[in-house]
């Protein structure tokens, strides 16, 4: 049994949510000022919570997607420090234009054998393209998979059939999908625990452009020399604003998932925030895993660590 298949037991018998954080690579200095205060100081966080996983990709990957990631920390230290705290880690290799020719890539492929060399933890790769599912199962059949929310699967019953393959140990859909309680409270007990919600995505929830948005990261991630995609969703110049996700008719808040998800069954929740600055997935911990009357000792102790610089 591994680790992953453990967490999801312990889950069911505790209810436990199993939270999955940005920036493996991007956010290195941050985590190792945050996770000995979370293990350490269990009593400023809501014991109902744990860290799953945290994800990420260095920079100059060319199968990463979602995000151009500028991540630039060694890779062997960040698997030491999550090992150190039983936490899986992921690579977001979520590219989905890949072709033949990219897969002997030898950043990418040296970076999956030192992820798989891993004897304690196992840690996963995030993907959207058939053709590197394949090459990793061929190659490096002990990393487990996860179906990447940039596939922007939106019709629940492409949804079901995605969870459903045992490719995948994760499913992580269109934020569009997390509010479908009828359909989601029908799902079996083996499918929902596949099922990981994007929490507090701040895309337009009417947007069509979504797919196109990824299909231009993933070109820059090949070198491809493209136009930025411009935005033509409402609000879009103003960027990311957590306030402003939490008004999305998708977002799932930390009542939401304490009154309603766990009692449905569910229990792994994605956090975004590759590109967003140490500084405001702060905030995004604060609000999903720690206590309120905790908050201010929990900033205290970050930002007045003078290894780390937030801004």
């Amino acid at each position: 049994m591994n680790f992953l298949e453990v967490k999801n037991i312990e889950s069911s018998l505790t209810g436990t949510v199993y939270y999955h954080l940005p920036g493996l690579f991007e956010f290195y200095d941050f985590y190792r000022v945050f996770l000995p205060l979370f293990y350490e100081h269990r009593e400023y966080f809501y014991d109902w919570c744990d860290i799953g996983s945290i994800y990420g990709a260095p920079s100059d990957c060319i199968w990463g997607g979602g995000r151009v990631s500028d991540g630039d920390s060694n890779p062997e230290e960040v698997l030491t420090l999550l090992e150190e705290y039983g936490i899986s880690s992921r690579l977001t290799f979520s590219n989905s234009l890949l072709k033949k020719e990219h897969l002997s890539d030898r950043k990418c492929n040296e970076l999956c054998r030192l992820f798989e060399k891993n004897n304690k933890i196992q840690n996963g790769v995030i993907v959207h393209s058939e053709l590197l599912l394949d090459y990793l199962k061929n190659n490096y059949p002990e990393l487990y998979l996860v179906s990447s929310t940039t596939k922007v699967i939106t019709d629940f019953d492409e949804f079901l059939m995605e969870t459903d393959r045992d490719d995948f140990k994760y499913v992580v859909p269109d934020f569009r999908l997390n509010k479908t309680f009828d359909r989601l409270g029908s799902m079996t007990c083996g499918q929902k625990d596949k099922v990981e919600f994007l929490c507090n995505e701040c895309c337009w929830f009417g947007c069509n452009d979504r797919k196109k948005c990824y299909e231009a990261v993933s070109r820059k991630n090949l070198g491809e020399n493209i136009s930025e995609h411009i935005c033509s969703a409402p609000g879009s110049n103003e960027g990311y604003r957590f306030s402003k996700a939490m008004k999305n008719p998708g977002f799932i808040g930390v009542n939401d998932i304490k009154d309603k998800y766990i009692s449905m069954g569910f229990s792994n929740f994605k956090i975004e925030g590759r590109g967003l600055g140490s500084a405001l997935i702060l905030e995004f911990l604060l609000y999903y895993m720690t206590k309120p009357e905790y908050h201010v000792h929990v900033r205290e102790k970050v930002y007045l660590d003078n290894m780390l610089d937030l801004f």
